[in-house]
């Protein structure tokens, strides 16, 4: 099965879902807190849904590759004209 086919197969099992959730709140009512988190969970789900096809289309945009930070420290040169955060300049005092 392709990823469409899947998030096809999902998407039909959460109209379903809702289709259910919708008898229930007919049934039981739509005020009891029970019943509204189980549209609201529902309801998440099938945004959920959609935000999987967007990215597994194949027009989707690809993430940018992650930067590496070294674990080394920086040259201390770098710092030599610099302010301290929240305490001025080196040799001036704070106010």
């Amino acid at each position: 099965m392709s990823v469409h086919d899947d998030l096809s197969s999902v998407q039909r099992s959460l109209e379903e879902l809702s289709r259910s959730v919708t008898r229930l709140e007919q049934r039981l009512g739509s005020g009891g807190l029970e019943v509204r988190r189980v549209r609201t969970d529902a309801d998440h789900l099938r945004e959920s849904v959609a935000l999987l096809r967007a990215a597994a289309a194949p027009d989707a945009p690809r993430r940018p590759d992650l930067v590496p930070i070294p674990d080394t420290p920086y040259d201390g040169s770098l710092w030599t004209d610099s302010d301290d955060e929240g305490l001025g300049a080196r040799d001036r005092r704070a106010p």
